[in-house]
């Protein structure tokens, strides 16, 4: 069902980030079929939203935009012990989001000169939640909450019709939106969303920055439109990558495996280990648990996928070299000094410590958000967070004297760049 590659006895440099592939994510073949949903949206605004709901979702919206009472008639109608799961996700998000949140920082560089490092919160924000092979409730917290924090004043939500649903979003997703006090919601989904936030069309109006994750299309078209707007990242499938060593339990780490291959087809599942005993338990334990799960079929293909398998290594030596130069999404540490191992690892969207820290965990009460970079991005991106809905403004603040201590310098840098009326410009306020 998962292959195996044998990295052992490498000699020399290796590629380790070749060695272990990803699954094909071609962002620019998709470019052809989204850049006409985004014209038509732009030209011709709400008429090319219907219809393509109605090509992509099967379902004829008459009004894009939720109304009101389905929000406050989804929450009261949320199972109880669902909602009371959201409320705890919510207040664990909250605290590490108020922890993150960064003030601003004043630097006085001598008497009158001061600058001033504000963080201004984001005006008015366009956050994207999937509806596709599953409704991801916990994705509307992991958007909201960190915007909320950030001090966000304007927040829109979109998330494909449902067929099923009146041709409304999941009634899961309103719930959670009616739960954070979320009233701007449209039943909108994949790269026409991203461009109704970005061009403001109908009753949506446009947004500074679009946050969440996408297939291929709601990707292609974050990438597309950044300059027109602000993104959060190009988040691929979904991947995670397991460092285990013989202390590691077989049925957890298949678990762990299995439950990111869930997600989708194209989902990454990789185990990297120095244990051929580790390797086989888990691949019997991976025929057992697969054959025993309700999405057999979507598991299968997403294990059997050249984007997994169980890499066998000489030691964790090489294995955290690996670890760390495939960049996983999310990446779990069971091996002795677990904490220890993981302090040495510089590319990872979130890293799990322990046999009591599965990736399922970060997905909705761990506390942490699961909007994180994947396809190796890790290696120069973080996941979303409170930063991502904020901007940094320095604010000039010099007096006359303080002014008059560096003219000469700013006049010589202006006439070394050739730029004399930048000279000019600090000249003429000390003439008499």
């Amino acid at each position: 069902m998962i292959r195996r590659i044998d990295l052992r006895g490498a000699t020399g440099p290796v590629d380790y980030r070749a060695a272990v592939p990803r699954a094909e994510f071609d962002v620019e073949a998709a470019t052809h079929a989204v850049v006409p949903i985004l014209e038509a949206v732009r030209t011709r605004g709400l008429e090319a939203i219907r219809e393509l709901s109605e090509r992509f979702d099967g379902v004829v919206v008459d009004d894009i935009r939720v109304p009101a009472a389905a929000l406050t008639d989804a929450l009261e109608a949320l199972d109880p012990d669902i909602r009371s799961g959201l409320e705890e996700s919510v207040r664990r998000l909250r605290a590490t989001c108020a922890a993150e949140l960064e003030h601003d920082v004043v630097t006085d560089l001598g008497p009158g000169a001061r600058v001033t490092h504000r963080k201004v919160p984001v005006d008015r924000v366009g956050l994207y939640v999937p509806g596709g092979l599953a409704p991801l409730v916990s994705s509307v917290l992991m958007n909201v909450v960190p915007a909320q924090t950030a001090g966000v004043g304007s927040i829109a939500l979109a998330s494909p019709p449902q067929k099923d649903f009146g041709g409304l979003p999941h009634p899961n997703i309103l719930a959670a939106c009616a739960l954070l006090g979320i009233e701007e919601v449209y039943a909108v989904g994949g790269a026409q969303a991203i461009a109704m936030f970005a061009y403001g069309t109908g009753p949506c109006r446009r947004v500074d920055l679009v946050t969440g994750p996408g297939n291929i299309y709601v990707v292609t078209a974050k990438r597309l439109l950044k300059g027109e707007i602000g993104i959060d990242s190009e988040a691929g499938p979904t991947e995670v990558a397991i460092l285990a060593d013989d202390t590691a339990v077989a049925s957890h780490v298949a678990a762990d495996l299995i439950s990111q291959a869930e997600h989708d087809p194209l989902a990454a599942a990789v185990l990297v280990t120095p244990s051929v005993a580790l390797a086989e338990a888990v691949e019997a334990e991976l025929i057992d648990q697969v054959a025993a799960t309700k999405h057999t079929d979507r598991i299968r293909t997403s294990l059997s996928g050249a984007q997994s398998g169980i890499v066998l290594v000489d030691d964790l030596e090489q294995g955290l070299a690996v670890v760390d130069a495939y960049a996983a999404e999310h990446l779990e540490i069971q091996t002795v000094d677990a904490a220890a191992w993981a302090a040495r690892v510089r590319n990872a969207g979130a890293i799990f410590v322990g046999a009591s820290a599965p990736v399922s965990l970060g997905d909705y009460c761990a506390g942490s958000n699961h909007v994180l970079p994947t396809g190796g991005c890790a290696c120069h991106s973080s996941g979303l967070s409170v930063r991502a809905f904020t901007k940094s403004v320095h604010v000039v603040d010099y007096s006359r004297e303080a002014l008059a201590e560096v003219a000469d310098h700013v006049v010589t840098l202006a006439e070394a760049e050739d730029l004399p009326g930048h000279g000019a410009a600090v000249r003429v306020r000390f003439q008499d």
